[in-house]
Parts: structure tokens; C-alpha cells; sequence
């Protein structure tokens, strides 16, 4: 049994709202207690996320008894199972704190704290509009509350940027990540401005400015690497090497992909480890080394399929795998993985993965001189993609 499996089956059948009270031990048992949250909400800022649940262990019985320390301990164990995939474990957890903010003592901030946390949870299992709109609720929430939560602010912003890239809507997404710079700035917390300075490369990138995605890019990365946070570091190294791929620089982007893959094995992340191993795939393939990134891409679908919270990822291995085939005139293999790619970005709900998938379909077709139907799939691309019908 894992650290986290402990922590959560010694929260979740012993949890009962109606027994709890002040704790009424002294000052020096509260501050340990205290302590022992600070601590682990530390250790969840720099993704060890593992850690932070172990150093929570054994002490359920005696946060429960203060609604302020039982929410925040819900909250840590929550986040961490949410990013080990157990999304459902994860909302159950969420659900018990959602008892807990009910309570007079907790004011607006506490209950933006855990709308801000649902819209996660909801965009971590690929639904998008729900998880837009919990975040557009809480930034709301927040600032109903005499004293707003100014760090939350920062990260809704930078949350709900994720969801504008998702729908296309690049011009939100740029908004919502300079928000989300500005309030990170303004609280003084250097690595919340890590986050948005990654999601404003991210949305950079989207829109063809790939210097100024390296310049953002970069200055998040710096500030990962100062505060030891291996996991950001190798997502940064991951979006860096793209950017580089497409300036030209492929030697440097092959470098920052396989460092990428390698810091995410340190931190002990299967699925970043997979996300990196995928990119480096794709610069393998377009630079017509496609039968080594058709096995790097293979193995990278492996690792992350059954991840719901990596969807665009798995998709995007799956459609690497594909034009590998493609190059290769594997044309009965290639439409399978072509199948199981657009299957991944359906539930994944994003036009442009779709887009994407369909575009290699076309080719596929063009290759094998149906022209006809290549076209059709050119045209549902573009229509897929058009802001403009009327």
C-alpha cells in the first residue's frame, strides 16, 4: 500500500462533519499540527506530491477534529491523488471537503479555494466547459470575500487559460495568462509566476510567436530549476524542445527533450517521461528517422494509456505512431492508429487535435490516390477549425 492509499483510507471512513470542534489540546500540539500541513503544502508546490501525503500520515484523527486543518488536509490529499490519475478518488475527497466550507466559520475565499479545485479536477477528466466555468465561479467567489485570496486569483487565471487553448479561443487564453502573470507578480509568489509565464509560452506557441514562446519559456524554466521543482522543470524542458524543434534548432530541441525525459524519470512521473519520449518521437519523424520514433511513440501510448488526465498527450503519440507508418507505407496499420488517435482527441473534446488526426487521414488517402476522399477530410479540417459561417 502506498503512502497515499494509507493517507486516504484513514480519511475517508472515519469522516463524520458532525463531530467536529476546536481542537482543545495546547498551543504546542495546534502549532505541530499546524506544521505538519505547512509542510506538506510545501512539498505539493514543487509536485512532490508523494511526499507531501507521507508526511501527513497518522495524523487524521487529530486534524479532523479542527474543520480549518481538516479542510486543508483534504485539499493536499486531493491534489496529489488528482494528479496520480485517481480522479475519482480525488472528487470523493473534494466532496467531503465541500461539507466542510458550508460551515459559517469559512468565508467566500474557502469556498473559491475549493471551486478553483473542482474546475482542475473537471479539466483533468477532459471536461473542459465545466471546469471553465468552475473556474470563472471561483475567481468570482473570491472576490466576494473581505479578504480575497490574491494567489488563487493567479492560478484560476492561469487554469482557465488551459481551457481557452483547448477551445481555440487564443486570444482568452493570452488575457487570462498575462492575468495570471500579473496576479502572480503582485502576490510575490515567484512560482505561480513560473505557471503562468509556461502557459503564456504555451499560448505563444499556438499562435506561430515561437521567439517570444522561448523567451517565456525559458524565464519559467529558471525559476523551476531555482526552486528544485523537478516535475515543472521536466514539462518546461518538454514545451521548450518544441518551441526549439520549430525555430529549427533541432539539435538543441533533441537535447531538451531527452533531459526532459530524464528529469521526469527523477521525479518519478511515468506519464511525463511518456509526454517527452512522444515529442522526441515526433522530431524523430519529421526528420525521417521514423522507425525509431515510431517505437518511441508506441511505447509512449503505452505508458499513458488509461490516463484520462493525459489525453492529449496519448492522442498525440498515437497520431506520431501513425505518420510513422505513413512514411513507411504501412497503410492498413496506419488507419488503425489513426482510429484509436481520433477516438483519444474525441473524448478529449479539442477541434484542433481532431484537426489534426483528419488532415493525417487525408493524407493517407492522398497516398493511396483517393483524391476524393482526401479532400473530404482537407475540407472537415478546415470547417472543424472555422470561426467564421455566416
Amino acid at each position: 500500500m502506498t503512502a497515499a492509499q494509507s493517507v486516504v483510507e484513514e480519511i475517508v471512513p472515519v469522516f463524520s462533519p458532525p463531530a467536529l470542534r476546536v481542537v482543545g489540546g495546547t498551543h504546542a500540539e495546534e502549532a505541530r499540527l499546524h506544521g505538519r500541513i505547512v509542510e506538506a503544502e510545501r512539498l505539493l508546490e514543487v509536485n512532490r506530491h508523494d511526499e507531501a501525503v507521507a508526511s501527513l500520515e497518522g495524523i487524521w484523527h487529530e486534524t479532523k477534529l479542527e474543520p480549518a486543518l481538516a479542510l486543508r488536509h483534504l485539499l493536499v490529499v486531493s491534489w496529489a491523488e488528482m494528479y496520480a490519475g485517481h480522479l475519482g478518488v480525488a472528487a470523493e475527497l473534494l466532496d467531503r471537503a465541500e461539507t466542510l466550507v458550508r460551515l459559517p466559520r469559512f468565508d467566500a475565499s474557502e469556498r473559491a479555494e475549493l471551486l478553483f479545485r473542482r474546475g482542475c479536477l473537471a479539466l483533468k477528466g477532459a471536461n473542459v466547459a465545466e471546469a471553465s466555468s468552475l473556474f470563472t465561479r471561483a475567481l468570482e467567489t473570491n472576490e466576494r470575500s473581505p479578504l480575497p485570496a490574491r494567489r488563487l486569483h493567479a492560478r484560476a487565471y492561469e487554469w482557465r487559460a488551459r481551457c481557452h487553448v483547448l477551445r481555440r479561443d487564443l486570444e482568452a487564453a493570452e488575457h487570462d495568462a498575462e492575468r495570471s502573470v500579473r496576479a502572480a507578480a503582485e502576490a510575490g509568489d515567484e512560482l505561480l509566476r513560473a505557471h503562468a509565464l509556461l502557459q503564456a509560452g504555451i499560448v505563444a506557441e499556438r499562435r506561430g510567436q515561437w521567439n517570444l514562446a522561448r523567451c517565456s519559456t525559458e524565464q519559467a524554466l529558471h525559476i523551476y530549476r531555482a526552486h528544485d521543482d523537478l516535475l515543472a522543470t521536466a514539462r518546461t524542458l518538454n514545451n521548450l524542445g518544441c518551441v526549439l524543434f520549430l525555430l529549427g534548432e533541432v539539435a538543441d530541441a533533441e537535447r531538451s527533450l531527452a533531459e526532459a525525459a530524464v528529469t521526469a524519470s527523477a521525479a518519478g512521473s511515468e506519464p511525463d517521461v511518456a509526454q517527452a519520449s512522444s515529442s522526441l518521437a515526433q522530431v524523430y519523424v519529421r526528420t525521417g528517422r521514423t522507425r525509431e520514433g515510431r517505437a518511441r511513440a508506441a511505447a509512449a501510448a503505452a505508458l499513458l494509456e488509461g490516463r484520462t488526465d493525459f489525453l492529449d498527450e496519448l492522442g498525440n503519440a498515437q497520431l506520431v505512431v501513425a505518420k510513422a507508418l505513413a512514411a513507411e507505407g504501412d497503410v492498413e496499420e496506419c488507419e488503425i492508429w489513426l482510429t484509436r488517435a481520433e477516438a483519444t482527441f474525441e473524448s478529449l473534446g479539442s477541434a484542433s487535435h481532431l484537426a489534426a488526426a483528419w488532415i493525417e487521414r487525408g493524407d493517407l488517402a492522398r497516398s493511396v490516390g483517393d483524391l476524393e476522399t482526401a479532400a473530404s477530410l482537407y475540407r472537415r479540417s478546415a470547417e472543424s477549425l472555422q470561426d467564421f459561417h455566416f
